[in-house]
């Protein structure tokens, strides 16, 4: 990950801290949540972007590569065989598909719901606060 996007990850989850009154624990792991074996069978754990045990709620951040294909690196072959890109969408899908079974609520902000430049770096902006309080609406009490 870029250090822009990890900086805009990092806003977007201090947002997210703001409204809920809550502090997220960061790339917090789960260890129901890993990804595909390794060559020797090892499955490493899959973080998540933002954790609020309190809440039951998981916040994950998509940047651009989330939803489009980003150069080369899309096409580097992972320890699983498949490419970059293709390995992001399937952890993505599982983060969605096993964390609500495991009574977990995860809501996934994207790059496009907020202000950002033709590199889709977020411009931070004021109304990236009436975003988050939206999207966040179900969990602030």
């Amino acid at each position: 990950m870029s250090r822009s996007a990890t900086r805009d990850e990092h806003y977007v989850l201090d947002l997210c801290d703001v409204i809920l009154g809550l502090k997220a624990v960061r790339q917090h792991c789960f260890p129901f949540l890993t990804g595909d074996p390794d060559w020797r069978g090892c499955r490493k754990p899959l973080p998540v972007d933002g954790f609020y045990p309190a809440l039951g709620l998981v916040v994950e951040y998509h940047e651009r590569q989330h939803r489009e294909r980003v150069g080369f690196f899309d096409d580097k072959p992972t320890v699983s065989g498949v490419p970059r890109g293709e390995q992001r969408r399937i952890y993505d899908e599982r983060r969605a598909d096993l964390l609500p079974r495991h009574g977990y609520s995860l809501v996934v902000l994207n790059v496009d719901e907020f202000a950002h430049d033709r590199a889709k770096r977020l411009l931070r902006t004021p109304q990236d606060q009436a975003v988050v309080s939206r999207r966040l609406a179900s969990f602030i009490g």
